[in-house]
């Protein structure tokens, strides 16, 4: 049995797996385990010594009604002495509107505790508030959810998902779809 919070915003962004700052760059439309940790680290202050590890929540759901381009203004790292400031560029960066995340804990007092607070996706100002309500769910409903997830692990869908930022141990794991159209209830 699950017990499920459902989390909701007006828009969201995920970081991006490449590092570098392309013109136009699009939210992950799904939590690498690191993003996930960080969630649950920010949740659960208790884990923040558990390095690596993502112990309280057991699965999550994302999805989201639509994609909105929005215009970032940033600054190069080089400094101009000639004029006195430094050069500025405009990114795209293509964000999440109307993101619901599903977090399931395994014990009512984790979604309870969860249930009071708020949690960002990747930045600060992308914050998501929690429902009230705290839904039990067999992992038969969760699966129906609407959204993706990365499950992690190695299984015979798995790939590799990156590298421990940790101790550089590869990292594995796949990408569940339910297959309808990604609208929030």
């Amino acid at each position: 049995m699950y017990y499920v919070i459902k989390f909701t915003g007006n828009f969201g962004f995920i970081k991006p797996w490449t590092a570098v700052r392309d013109e136009t760059t699009y939210s992950q439309q799904f939590l690498s385990a690191s993003t996930l940790e960080g969630i649950e680290k920010k949740l659960f202050p208790e884990t923040l010594s558990n390095i690596g590890v993502i112990s309280k929540i057991k699965r999550y759901r994302l999805s989201y009604s639509s994609i909105s381009l929005q215009q970032e203004q940033t600054q190069t790292r080089g400094y101009d002495e000639n004029k006195g400031s430094r050069s500025t560029a405009v990114l795209k960066r293509g964000i999440m509107v109307n993101p619901v995340l599903y977090l399931a804990f395994d014990n009512r007092e984790d979604a309870l505790y969860a249930s009071s607070q708020h949690i960002c996706l990747c930045r600060n100002e992308d914050i998501l508030l929690p429902d009230s309500v705290i839904y039990e769910m067999t992992e038969e409903n969760f699966n129906d959810l609407k959204g993706f997830e990365l499950r992690f692990g190695k299984s015979s869908q798995s790939f590799l998902v990156g590298y421990s930022r940790f101790d550089g141990t590869p990292m594995y794991g796949w990408i569940e779809v339910d297959g309808r159209k990604i609208l929030p209830d």
